[in-house]
């Protein structure tokens, strides 16, 4: 057993199989290293800036922001935080953008039930009426 869950962690960490990359179907959770690098890039892109010009201008080397934008290193909270400034976003932004690209695409709990489950965007289930009910357990 403790194998397995070591194995499953290494999977986790390696990331998906290349066969799979690209796929949100098959990939199961995404990893927050790949979500996070992906959005830097995208920024990065979208401004037209060279990985060089944001790797200087937040103080960390090109090859580490390379690493992080291909999703291949978990960045430190303080080195993400200078990349988020070089780019103008702030905390509150990539949160924003984060929960954009996985809301869409990852089902989640209705809460009606185990294993009730909805894609976001599809239309609410309501819930139960739960009325209180009062029980006895006196003989």
């Amino acid at each position: 057993m403790t194998d397995t869950v070591l194995r499953s962690l290494d999977e986790a960490r390696r990331g998906p199989r290349p066969e799979t990359r690209g796929e949100p179907a098959e990939r199961g959770e995404p990893l927050m290293r790949d979500l996070i690098g992906d959005l830097l890039r995208r920024t990065r892109t979208e401004q037209g800036r060279t990985l060089r010009d944001v790797a200087e201008d937040a103080q960390v080397s090109l090859p580490y922001l390379s690493e992080i934008e291909r999703g291949r290193k978990e960045a430190s909270s303080e080195v993400l935080a200078a990349v988020y400034r070089s780019l103008g976003l702030s905390l509150t932004d990539v949160l924003a953008e984060l929960y954009q690209s996985t809301v869409l695409t990852t089902p989640f709990r209705t809460g009606t039930g185990l294993g009730d489950f909805r894609r976001a965007g599809a239309t609410a289930v309501p819930a139960p009426a739960h009325g209180a009910q009062v029980m006895s357990l006196a003989a």
